[in-house]
């Protein structure tokens, strides 16, 4: 998706991520060109399952009835962030960036826009249960798709006129029947985060417009299974090109199978935030 965007001159002024999306995008941030783009799509091409959810001598069930703060540890996703940072501290990134975490002390939404980056960035992909809540000045911190997967408010706040969506998923999220408590749980959190990101879209203020890139093939059922990446950026690309030949045509609505949303489109208007 962001080689789609950058290969039409199309740069962010600004760079929103929660979870997954906080490490595509600090990635991103440090070099804003179809090479940082490509650089990153690499980096999750070498990605296996035991680089974030090694398998240990324990069999993965057992790691759910154990007293433990998480079933995996967080040293592989730690890695994967280290290999696409380009800076140290949020606030030296080139374009702007914030990144989302949930705070396990009262539940707010923190974000985070100066200091450490790589802390904050692990805060905000530390999805529950599966991986460990990170502790950032005494206080700890689960993945910021809890409270806000989809931050469009955040940018709208920070002044953002034309906002670019890049979701790793389909538009409508259509839950797949669980075969173990922990599918159960991660898709009762999905269906809570699609939900929201809905809501949101249907009270946008006026004079901000919202392009929607989304993946439409069948989502992997296992949250541990990397085999589909390559399919998974490609189906992200053409979604991408195909909205944004919509896009730029005029078209404004959905489009359906590329599910591009853009109400109340202010005419003129200069990219926002991405």
């Amino acid at each position: 998706m962001l080689q789609a965007l950058v290969a039409r001159g199309i740069v962010p002024d600004a760079l929103y991520g929660a979870s997954v999306g906080a490490i595509n995008a600090s990635g991103f941030a440090g070099d804003a060109t179809i090479e940082g783009a490509t650089r990153m799509a690499e980096l999750w091409r070498a990605v296996t399952r035991d680089d974030v959810f090694p398998q240990g001598r324990f069999p993965t069930p057992w790691r759910f009835f154990q007293q433990r703060e998480s079933a995996f540890p967080n040293d592989g996703v730690r890695r994967i962030i280290r290999n696409g940072l380009r800076f140290e501290n949020l606030e030296d990134s080139p374009v702007q960036l914030e990144v989302v975490a949930t705070s396990l002390h009262d539940g707010r939404t923190q974000w985070f826009t100066r200091g450490p980056a790589e802390p904050a960035i692990l805060a905000s992909a530390a999805l529950p249960a599966l991986l460990p809540p990170v502790h950032i000045e005494d206080e700890a911190f689960v993945d910021g798709g809890v409270v806000d997967n989809v931050p469009i408010g955040r940018a709208i706040q920070g002044g953002a006129q034309r906002i670019f969506v890049l979701l790793c998923g389909p538009m409508h999220y259509t839950p797949q029947k669980a075969r173990r408590p922990a599918e159960a749980v991660l898709t009762a959190f999905f269906i809570a985060v699609h939900a929201r990101f809905a809501r949101e879209l249907q009270h946008l203020p006026p004079g901000v417009e919202v392009v929607v890139f989304t993946v439409d093939t069948e989502p992997v059922s296992r949250y541990d299974d990397f085999s589909a990446t390559e399919i998974l950026i490609t189906a992200g690309r053409a979604n991408a090109e195909t909205v944004l030949d919509f896009w730029q045509s005029g078209g404004i609505g959905d489009t359906g199978r590329a599910n591009q949303v853009v109400p109340d489109a202010l005419a003129g208007a200069e990219p926002a935030a991405g």
